[in-house]
């Protein structure tokens, strides 16, 4: 993995951003994994605002995202769906079409999983796919115990993932308890990864994930066996790392490569 510690949350986004805009330039028709939550909003943001003033262009992009609640419509405010199209996807001129989130309120799972897994592969797979990371080190709704060679599916939440998902919600009683997610295995298949993490709250997480040991109980620690792994950290959130020196130490050098070269990625 590639750890990136910036300052604080505002340059992580800025940086995410863009890692995200390079890709999308060098490769106009790519396939990006989107995630939800409060982590990626900067970024998110920030590729607005290269779109508005810089000309990026999402034309010829598509989307794919982590998952979605179960029972919840595209247009609940809390649905994923709902946040996508409020926080990115109206404010960039992506096609509709173009923009996958897995359905909420199938009538058979096992077939619209499958199905979505399906739509992955016929769009060539995902060059990109943007990650958060949960309190207990989840990635997407992968909660611990999850397989980490799962594929696109239902999966019960786990309680501490329901209590910090409350705030998004007008009690604890009102989150969903089941959502449709992309397996871990659907994850590792991703050409490059992009973990982003802000807080406190996610330093022992991050410290498992990149320096613990690779277990189900931390689905994220799976992205060790993945080849090609950005994660981007703001101070509070590397607080625990043992081996910080040393990332600042490959940075520095990745970054003077960057300058010769001109290649972000």
């Amino acid at each position: 993995m590639r750890v990136i510690v910036e300052a604080d949350a505002d340059r992580v986004a800025t940086r995410a951003a863009a890692l995200v805009a390079a890709l999308v330039r060098s490769k106009p028709n790519c396939v990006l994994g989107l995630a939800t939550g409060s982590t990626p909003l900067g970024t998110y943001r920030e590729l607005i605002r290269m779109h508005r003033e810089e000309g990026l262009d999402f034309s010829q992009v598509t989307s794919f995202n982590l998952d979605e609640y179960v029972g919840l419509a595209p247009t609940h405010p809390q649905s994923y769906r709902y946040f996508m199209q409020v926080h990115l996807f109206d404010h960039i001129n992506i096609r509709p079409e173009r923009t996958h989130v897995p359905d909420g309120r199938a009538l058979d799972f096992d077939a619209a999983c499958a199905q979505y897994e399906q739509r992955i592969r016929e769009a060539g797979g995902i060059d990109l796919q943007l990650l958060g990371i949960g309190s207990d080190g989840h990635i997407a709704f992968n909660e611990p115990g999850s397989s980490l060679g799962s594929r696109t599916r239902l999966k019960t939440l786990a309680r501490e993932t329901i209590r910090d998902n409350a705030r998004f919600f007008d009690s604890e009683e009102a989150v969903p308890k089941m959502a449709v997610t992309m397996g871990v295995g659907t994850i590792l298949e991703s050409r490059r990864c992009l973990l982003l993490a802000t807080g406190s709250s996610k330093a022992e997480a991050i410290r498992a994930t990149i320096e613990g040991p690779v277990t189900a109980q931390v689905t994220a620690s799976a992205l060790q066996f993945h080849r090609e792994v950005i994660v981007i950290l703001d101070e509070p959130a590397a607080s625990l790392l043992q081996r910080r020196e040393y990332y600042d130490d490959v940075e520095q050098s990745q970054r003077v490569y960057e300058q010769q070269t001109g290649r972000i990625w």
